[in-house]
C-alpha cells in the first residue's frame, strides 16, 4: 500500500485512528513500500480477501460462512482471532440489517471498481471489493466494507466515504450506495446520513495532514 495510492477502507481508518495506531500503520507501509508486501493484519491485503469472498458466496446461499470460517483458520492460524468476529458482525447485519435480503436479487458477475484522483494532492483512492446486486424493484446496491478493527467508523467517516463512492461511480444513482463496519455490523445509507456540502474539502484537508505525516515520517528513517 502506497497512502498517495489507497484503498478508501484504508483512508477512513487512517483518518480516526489515534496517533499512535496512525503512526504504527503508517511505520508498517514505509517498511513494506519496497517489498509491496502487507504484513500488517490491518492492512487491507490479502487477510481479508477470502473472508470478503466467503462472505458473497454466503448471500447467494453457495456455502456457510461460519463453516467456512473454520475452514480458513485450519489452514491458517493468523485468522484464528478476527475471522471468527468478521463471520458474527458480517451474519449479524446481513440476518437484521439488510432489508431486503428476503427479496429476490441478483448479483453482479464483476467486481465493481474504481479510482477517484485527488489532484491537488497528486493522490488516488481506491475502491475494490465492493458486493454489487440489483434488488426486487430494478435498484442497484454497491456494498463497501470497513473491516478494521480499530477505530470503529464514525459517521463522518461514513459521510466522507459514501461522498467518494458517489464521486468514483457516477454511473450509480447516489443512493444506491452502502457502507458496512462489519466487525460492528454498522450498516451506513446516503438516506439516513445529512450531507453538508462540505465533505471534499474535509477529505482533502484530512488526506493533505495525513500525506504530510507520512513524509515526515519517512525523513525521520
Amino acid at each position: 500500500m502506497s497512502i498517495d495510492k489507497i484503498p478508501l477502507r484504508k483512508l477512513l481508518q487512517l483518518f480516526y485512528a489515534d496517533r499512535s495506531k496512525r503512526r504504527s500503520i503508517l511505520l508498517a507501509d514505509i517498511r513494506n513500500d519496497k517489498s509491496k508486501e502487507h504484513a500488517e493484519e490491518g492492512s487491507g491485503g490479502d487477510f481479508y480477501v477470502p473472508f470478503w469472498a466467503d462472505a458473497k458466496n454466503h448471500v447467494l446461499g453457495r456455502l456457510d460462512l461460519v463453516e467456512q470460517s473454520k475452514f480458513r483458520i485450519a489452514k491458517n492460524a493468523r485468522r484464528t482471532r478476527l475471522y471468527p468476529k468478521l463471520a458474527e458482525g458480517f451474519l449479524k447485519l446481513w440476518n437484521e440489517k439488510v432489508r431486503w435480503r428476503n427479496e429476490k436479487f441478483e448479483l453482479f458477475p464483476e467486481n465493481v471498481k474504481a479510482i477517484l484522483p485527488i489532484e491537488e494532492l497528486e493522490a488516488h483512492i481506491r475502491i475494490e471489493n465492493t458486493v454489487s446486486v440489483k434488488i426486487w424493484d430494478g435498484s442497484d446496491r454497491v456494498i463497501y466494507p470497513y473491516f478494521s478493527e480499530t477505530p470503529a467508523l464514525p459517521e463522518e467517516g461514513a459521510r466522507l466515504g459514501l461522498w467518494v463512492l458517489r464521486k468514483a461511480l457516477p454511473d450509480f444513482h447516489p443512493d444506491s450506495f452502502r457502507i458496512v463496519d462489519v466487525l460492528r455490523s454498522a450498516y451506513f445509507r446516503p438516506t439516513d446520513i445529512t450531507f453538508s456540502g462540505s465533505e471534499r474539502d474535509i477529505l482533502v484537508q484530512k488526506y493533505r495532514d495525513l500525506l504530510n505525516e507520512w513524509k515526515e515520517i519517512q525523513d525521520e528513517r
